[in-house]
């Protein structure tokens, strides 16, 4: 048979998977550049969830610890199939199920926003109407009806919003579980070892920018009014600065869901094996562009499950790993915090809107901890540095943050004065008369600079209007000392110029906290076997979770839900806290926050001291190793020595 029968009948089981080998879904590359992209639309939605909820807070009348609670609760499903997805590893379709985990999180994010639709319009108390509306919330003799039942107020699907939300955060935390084990697992694979950090790399970057971007997200959207999609914008009389305002915090989960579901549609289409990346270099990968696995190795799931255990505790009883998680631990419940309540913090500290502080949030305090990452993990490279030197860079790194956190203690504001709020017992019979409704909450500020909760509260009867008939004064306030005038709006802490230094100090203490994150992730990686790096860092992520991404929000929650002054109500029943105790407050909230690092410092503190006890063993083996022999007991290996020279060398016989 010449060339010319092989050129006229050319084999079509070697060309079609040659073909299948150049289509763009065999790449690592474009496999990477898809799994970016995923990845920053899944940890968007995480860093939504988490400015929004203060916005759902005030939506809803949750407390901070049900609030807490809400962003914490995507983690229970996570936690849960962490394991199943560390024994599945390699033995299924793995983009298929990051795929399917894609779209869990788009149904799970659709379902988020779906309350918004389900609850009907947001009432709030004291809406001022008209001057001749008895709805106007001014001081009356008799007291007026606010023209709705509790009846009328709950529509049937407010009443499930709590529950729904909670489930749209549980499948949330499902969804995210296979998409990024299996999708680095699956790059380390087909990766080349030249290009294999690259890639890791750039996810790195895109986990890095998913939450500040999710951040900034909700600033800009919650500047829009919740019902935005209902009302005209000329019936919209609430501004940004209210303590009544809510954003369009549903805006943001509707296009996180198109996001998601755009970069999940790629994954259907990855082949379960595809080949190795510069396949000269490694073993020579099939036609087919699959390759071989060793079934044998596998181990069954029960196999798996009963094997849990006892690698768990080998893996705990290193006390250098032990203590380095521990140390993150703290520092992980140190963001938990920080992550869901410091927009809410400035808000209510510093009288700024909640879509200011939000940006605050995503704009500053996330790139620098970002930057900070990336520097510490620079700066270990550059030093070359050992266990026993990134211990070190990790103890100065808190220590030092530690000294940049407590300054934050005495950067704040103290408690306005709020009549029949704080001080205790300060001006509150003066509007008896008035018979003002207990749930009222429409804030003024007095021309002497108290606040009342709503201008009947003020005893306030009459009021001023512009040419578009918005409330310019409340007259003739009989609480209200000076020109016994209100205005409509929150006087504020009157502090506010101290915003700028407190986010210079917070900036820069997230910054040198995140210098230990790389330093003490490579500690663990080099103190376990080899054969139990994967399982050690499964480990130290279950942890995290287990003990600081769960409890940790429910705990700010509780600390802040401590500091309320006046809680408001809806048909009797408590909603959210309507004035908080600022110097209590910032005194339990960022206290707390110097407590988790103070925490991590002493758990790097007693890694040193380890490491120093154990040094001397260390040192026997630099030396026997410098020399070209090995110590054993302080005698080299093979080493022939009489009984007396043993006796002289301390080597017990």
């Amino acid at each position: 048979m010449g060339a010319s029968d092989l050129n006229m009948n050319p084999d079509p089981a070697g060309s079609r998977p040659a073909a299948r080998c150049r289509s763009p879904f065999n790449s690592i590359k474009f496999f990477v550049l898809c799994h970016s992209l995923l990845q920053l639309a899944q940890l968007l939605v995480s860093g939504y969830m988490k400015s929004s909820i203060s916005t759902i807070e005030r939506r809803y009348g949750l407390s901070s610890q049900k609030s807490g609670l809400l962003a914490s609760f995507n983690e229970v499903g996570n936690t849960v199939l962490i394991v199943f997805v560390s024994f599945l590893g390699s033995r299924v379709h793995r983009p298929r199920f990051i795929g399917c985990g894609a779209l869990l999180a788009c149904l799970a994010s659709l379902l988020m926003a779906l309350p918004h639709f389900l609850g009907g319009q947001y009432e709030y108390t004291d809406r001022i109407i008209s001057s001749s509306d008895n709805s106007s919330g001014l001081c009356q003799s008799e007291s007026s009806s606010t023209g709705q039942s509790c009846s009328q107020q709950e529509s049937p699907g407010s009443q499930n919003v709590y529950p729904l939300l909670l489930m749209g955060q549980l499948l949330l935390g499902i969804g995210a579980v296979p998409i990024q084990p299996f999708g680095i697992s699956y790059i380390d694979d087909y990766a080349s070892r030249k290009n294999s950090p690259l890639y890791l790399g750039i996810l790195l970057a895109a986990t890095s920018i998913g939450p500040a971007l999710g951040f900034i997200t909700g600033a800009c959207l919650q500047r829009f009014y919740v019902d935005f999609n209902i009302l005209p914008k000329d019936e919209i009389e609430l501004d940004h600065k209210d303590l009544r305002w809510v954003g369009a915090w549903w805006l943001g989960f509707l296009v996180a869901s198109c996001l998601l579901f755009l970069t999940a549609l790629p994954y259907l289409f990855f082949p379960r094996d595809m080949p190795k990346e510069d396949a000269a270099d490694e073993v020579e990968a099939k036609p087919d562009c699959k390759q071989q696995t060793d079934a044998s190795e596998q181990l069954s799931l029960l196999q798996f499950l009963k094997s849990f255990p006892r690698i768990a505790l080998r893996t705990l009883r290193s006390p250098i790993y032990l203590l380095v998680v521990l140390a993150q631990v703290n520092l992980a419940a140190l963001l938990s915090g920080l992550a869901t309540f410091m927009a809410k913090f400035i808000e209510r500290q510093f009288s700024q809107s909640i879509s200011f502080s939000t940006m605050m949030i995503g704009a500053v305090s996330i790139p620098l901890a970002v930057l900070g990452t990336v520097l510490g993990g620079a700066l270990m490279r550059r030093l070359n540095l050992s266990v026993n030197g990134a211990s070190k860079l990790c103890t100065i790194a808190i220590l030092l943050c530690m000294m940049s956190a407590l300054p934050l203690l005495f950067i704040g504001c103290p408690t306005q004065k709020v009549a029949g709020v704080f001080p205790p017992g300060f001006n509150v019979s003066c509007s008896t008369a008035c018979r003002c409704s207990k749930e009222a909450f429409n804030p003024v500020c007095g021309s002497d600079g108290v606040e009342f909760r709503s201008p009947c509260h003020a005893g306030c009867i009459g009021m001023e209007t512009d040419a578009n008939n918005k409330i310019v004064n409340f007259t003739e306030c009989r609480c209200v000392g000076g020109f016994g005038f209100a205005s409509p709006g929150t006087c504020g802490s009157g502090c506010s110029h101290l915003l700028l230094p407190f986010m210079i100090m917070l900036g820069l203490t997230s910054f040198i906290a995140s210098f230990s994150q790389t330093p003490s992730y490579m500690m663990i990686l080099r103190t376990v076997p080899t054969e139990d790096k994967s399982f050690a860092v499964g480990v130290q992520y279950m942890m995290f979770r287990v003990l600081a991404f769960m409890p940790g929000p429910v705990l700010y929650g509780s600390v802040i839900d401590g500091t309320c002054l006046t809680w408001g109500k809806k048909c009797g029943k408590n909603t959210s806290c309507l004035y908080y105790n600022l110097d209590r407050f910032r005194q339990r909230f960022l206290g707390l926050q110097v407590v988790f690092v103070c925490g991590g410092l002493l758990c790097f503190l007693l890694t040193i001291l380890f490491l120093y006890r154990r040094g001397w063993r260390e040192d026997q083996k630099d030396a026997g190793s410098k020399g070209g022999y090995e110590l054993v007991n302080g005698q080299k290996k093979g080493e022939d020595i009489s009984a007396k020279e043993k006796e002289a060398r301390g080597i017990k016989t």
